[in-house]
């Protein structure tokens, strides 16, 4: 099943997929055992479950199409079933969680929702029900979530702390409110005395008795402990708290902790006066850029014309290829001081070395250095950015066993140095091929980021495209001609609701082209997008520009192609033609039956040959064995003689 991003974050999850007429059964008494788990170590735990509609609501539908929602009376019954027994095993609270209650709804959803939440009403016996709702405001569904039949609501006073007046206007007498008033998505620590300052007046309308205190959202999104942090900076590490430091600020508010309260107002102005946070020359910087910086010399189709000469459907990588024990050991023995940087570095070209052969033996013809220098997509270029800071034990999950550390934005962001130049010039130096220059994008290393929360996201991602852009102007005056910026997160950073979508794709795709528009005519630039819904933004994908773009399309059963049916995209684009995330070898045949269905939508000289993402996690005897077919469908796909492009 496909894998997509949840919300706005960069965590990852399985996405349902349901048939018309689907049946749904209790397969799992996983709730009730794990909550008498915790009744059994003396915890009275309560039990999260996703809310039925916003499990519908994020499903895809299989077959004919169909309105999800039909499935809703088949589902409830099951969730009744699950209720009770939890009922049974003794739990008190259930919360269930319908973020998507927190988006745009129609009218026949909210009715659902109603229609749902009484169902459940009527089988959860002594059970008491929080809905619980997150990401943003409830907005013009504040009535139908004030209506349903629970005893409690959480709603985030973090990124909606505007909604409260509205709620407390019409809140049910003896219901709970759940106050997020902690930010579950962000490092920073809270302004205690503005959070107390929302509880207080939240509580004078529904009563302390039922108020509760909590995070804005799961903490599943911040790092765990900042106390295993034992080389960040005192003066940063001041401004921070990861989900346990979140836990104790909470218990603080919770309990009236004036001296709690008092040294978070400090942490607050020291960290609004600090003046490693601000850059006068990077913000003037920023603050003369005009759209003439955004715009490429000339229009895709003059451009094509003085760049690569290249066979019909040209193959290529994403980027990286597998990150083996022994690219992770020498890291580490850099890491610690068992490797010197020059050992290391020629650990690096022999990696490099081999790679490029590989390539070349298997017939790519737009080859990559393979990224084995890289420890993170993101956390690479953060470490060679002034205004990043990082973490020893700041991982968060991505999806599975997948984590990652993200950076910590805290100041005005500049590239003191070049920071790929020297493994892409000496790969280049290995092959007459041509090889790419792999940057990530300025909205990917924003989105990927814990982020300063005190100017606008748009000016942060202002400064990291300009950052950026000077990397790739010096990889062209270093012989690269083929630059890949990535930018696989640009979709997930769309707002929740699509009247705000207009004004943050006007900046982000802004500063993506601020970050590319330096270069010549004839430098190629490619941008790489995975695993977000993309036929949403199609046309905006458009305006940034690129001469190539690869995209996920494998794992997501070739919707993207669905969506190029309404919409001809004119510049060149490699829709990915096997799923990278799993070990089976696709075969020839496969690959250039994926190819040939591209063909209905798009003409055979925009289409480029690739996986649906980077190599990194996979063996190596896979991935050359997924090449190599891979280039020889490629192949069979030319066989007609026309000419290169």
């Amino acid at each position: 099943m496909e894998m997509t991003k949840w919300f706005d974050t960069n965590y990852h999850y399985i996405v349902p997929e349901l048939e018309r007429g689907q049946r749904f059964r209790m397969a799992s008494a996983k709730p009730a055992n794990e909550y008498r788990e915790a009744k059994a170590a003396g915890i009275d735990a309560t039990t999260v479950l996703i809310g039925p509609l916003t499990f519908l609501l994020l499903a895809k539908t299989r077959g004919a199409a169909f309105d999800r929602l039909s499935l809703l009376d088949a589902l409830l019954p099951v969730y009744g079933d699950v209720l009770e027994s939890l009922a049974a095993a003794g739990a008190t609270w259930v919360q269930l969680d319908e973020p998507c209650l927190a988006l745009d709804r129609s009218d026949a959803e909210r009715a659902a929702y109603r229609r749902a939440y009484q169902v459940l009403a009527s089988r959860a016996g002594k059970l008491r029900l929080l809905v619980a709702t997150y990401f943003a405001g409830l907005g013009e569904n504040v009535d139908t979530a004030l209506g349903l039949p629970v005893h409690g609501l959480h709603v985030d006073l973090v990124r909606a702390p505007h909604q409260l007046d509205r709620l407390l206007a019409k809140w049910p007498k003896g219901r709970v409110l759940s106050a997020g008033v902690i930010d579950g998505r962000n490092v920073w620590r809270a302004d205690l005395a503005k959070a107390r300052a929302l509880l207080d007046r939240a509580a004078k309308t529904v009563g302390k008795d039922q108020l509760w205190v909590a995070p804005s959202c799961s903490l599943l999104h911040t790092p765990l402990d900042l106390d295993l942090e034992t080389k960040l900076d005192p003066e940063l590490k001041g401004w921070l708290a990861f989900a346990k430091q979140k836990l104790q600020e909470v218990m603080a508010l919770a309990k009236g902790d004036r001296a709690a309260v008092e040294a978070s107002s400090r942490a607050a102005q020291s960290r609004a006066t600090s003046r490693r946070i601000h850059n006068a020359a990077v913000q003037r910087r920023a603050a003369s850029v005009t759209e003439k910086d955004r715009v490429r010399g000339a229009a895709f189709e003059v451009r094509r014309q003085s760049q690569l000469e290249l066979p019909r459907y040209p193959t290529t990588t994403i980027g990286s290829f597998p990150q083996t024990s022994e690219v992770r050991a020498a890291r580490r023995k850099l890491n610690d001081n068992q490797l010197s940087a020059g050992e290391y570095e020629q650990f690096i070209e022999a990696q490099i070395g081999r790679t490029i052969k590989l390539q070349e033996e298997i017939g790519l013809d737009v080859l990559v250095h393979g990224e084995f220098e890289r420890n993170d997509m993101v956390e690479y270029f953060g470490e060679q950015l002034a205004g990043f800071a990082f973490t020893e034990h700041g991982w968060v999950q991505s999806y599975g066993t997948r984590y990652v550390k993200p950076p910590i934005i805290f100041g005005d962001v500049s590239r003191p140095g070049a920071m790929t130049v020297r493994w892409s010039k000496y790969a280049q130096s290995l092959t007459e091929r041509p090889v790419k220059g792999m940057l990530t994008g300025p909205v990917t290393i924003l989105q990927w980021s814990f982020v300063r929360d005190d100017q606008p996201r748009a000016e942060t991602a202002k400064q990291i495209a300009l950052a950026i852009r000077d990397e790739v102007i010096d990889l062209e005056a270093a012989g690269i001609r083929v630059i890949q910026i990535d930018e696989p997160a640009l979709r997930e950073g769309l707002p929740l609701r699509r009247g705000e979508w207009a004004g943050y794709l006007q900046w982000a795709v802004d500063a993506f082209r601020l970050a590319t528009a330096g270069v010549r005519d004839g430098t190629q630039i490619h941008t790489h997008m995975c695993y977000s819904e993309f036929n949403d933004v199609l046309r905006v994908i458009e305006r940034m520009d690129a001469d190539v773009i690869s995209i996920e399309n494998a794992r997501s059963g070739s919707e993207l192609l669905q969506g190029l049916e309404q919409y001809k995209y004119p510049n060149e684009i490699g829709p990915g033609v096997y799923d990278i995330h799993s070990p089976r070898v696709p075969s020839t045949a496969e690959i250039a039956g994926a190819l040939k269905s591209m063909t209905r939508v798009l003409d055979d000289a925009q289409i480029w040959v690739n996986p649906d993402c980077g190599l990194k996690t996979r063996g190596w005897e896979e991935t050359l064995a997924a090449l190599k077919n891979m280039v020889a469908a490629a192949k069979a796909m030319r066989e007609n003689g026309a000419p290169p492009r």
